[in-house]
Formats: C-alpha cells, sequence, structure tokens
C-alpha cells in the first residue's frame, strides 16, 4: 500500500520493522481489530491521539464518545488530518478514514453520530498512540 501523493513515505519493510504485525495488518493492510478488544475503546483521559505510523495528531479527547460500537468513537478530527475515501468493500458503501501524512488506514466514518456534528469516527485502537498534555 504506497501512496507517493502522503508527505510520510516509506518501504513496506520500514513499515514492518516499525509495526508489529497486528499493527501493520490495520495500518497498511486495512484490516480491523476485534471489538470491544482495543486498548482504547474505554479510554477516557484528556490528550490526543494521533497515528501509531507517523506521530500525527488526529482527535482531541474531548471529541471521544462512548458509541457502544466496540471501537474507539469521536465525533470529529483535527482539521486536515484525516483522508477520506469511498469504500465498496464487503458489499457496503462506507468511508474509510486514512491519515492525512502518511495514508495509514485508521477505520470508518458513520454519519450517525449523536452528537451536533452527526460523525461517529470508528478507529482501530492498534492505529492510533495517546499522549496527555504536558504542563508548560
Amino acid at each position: 500500500m504506497s501512496n507517493e501523493k502522503y508527505p510520510v513515505q516509506k518501504t513496506e519493510e520500514e513499515w514492518k520493522q516499525q509495526l508489529n504485525a497486528e499493527e501493520y495488518s490495520v495500518l497498511r493492510k486495512k484490516g480491523t481489530e476485534r471489538p470491544f478488544t482495543g486498548k482504547y475503546n474505554s479510554h477516557y483521559d484528556a490528550g490526543t491521539y494521533s497515528c501509531k505510523g507517523c506521530d500525527t495528531k488526529l482527535f482531541e479527547s474531548d471529541s471521544k464518545f462512548d458509541s457502544g460500537c466496540g471501537w474507539p468513537s469521536f465525533d470529529e478530527s483535527i482539521e486536515g488530518t484525516v483522508e477520506y475515501i469511498r469504500d465498496t468493500t464487503h458489499g457496503m458503501i462506507r468511508t474509510e478514514i486514512v491519515c492525512a501524512n502518511c495514508g495509514s488506514h485508521l477505520g470508518h466514518v458513520f454519519n450517525d453520530g449523536p452528537t451536533n456534528t452527526g460523525q461517529r469516527y470508528c478507529v482501530n485502537s492498534l492505529s492510533i498512540d495517546f499522549e496527555t498534555p504536558t504542563d508548560s
């Protein structure tokens, strides 16, 4: 899954060295983790979620909510950090979300969110890292 349009470019071997097998399957091969198993599904600390592939900040903790779907859910991304791609796999029409900086698969976004944005970004925990704010 190499696409030269993304600023961060790595060979498949470099991705495999950086990511463990499960992370590689999700981020580079568009896999998914099993529902209710992800590290960040029930995580609600204050901070920022970033791309596991390139550290781009993607979601703020105040946009996270419990959707009950089994994956971390957010009602918006940080502007300009996520790319939206039509996904017609598995007999469905969905919108895939990928990191706009490295092209790594994050999950999907749906128009059924309960907040005022109406969005539910359904994200694999394996595709993100979390950072708490630092005191300055």
